[in-house]
């Protein structure tokens, strides 16, 4: 039994929404005349998961410093594209190995 099952309250399930919505709550948010905090609980939103989408906003917008959503996202396409070319570069270890071995 968690914490807030033990309290009484049932933890809410994890929901997912989508980049447009998330971007529609930050417009509201950063152009509306609500707070924050109004915004989430008119959505049914919890005020930190709002802020998070927040931060990033402001980093891509260039109003606060950090890494911009297309910097955080070139080391991860460079991971993928070094995993692949290790296993195109071991296979190629093993063709004469394979090749030799087929021509017996």
């Amino acid at each position: 039994m968690s914490l807030m099952e033990s309290m009484g309250k049932k933890p809410r399930p994890r929901r997912s929404f989508t980049p447009k919505f998330n971007a529609e709550i930050v417009e509201l948010c950063r152009h509306g005349d609500r707070s924050v905090g109004q915004q989430a609980k008119d959505f049914g939103l919890s005020d930190t998961a709002v802020r998070q989408w927040i931060r990033p906003a402001e980093v891509d917008a260039g109003q606060r410093d950090g890494l911009a959503s297309s910097e955080r996202q070139e080391p991860e396409a460079l991971r993928r594209a070094n995993r692949r070319l290790r296993v195109a570069v071991d296979i190629l270890k093993r063709a004469p190995a394979f090749l030799a071995q087929e021509s017996r």
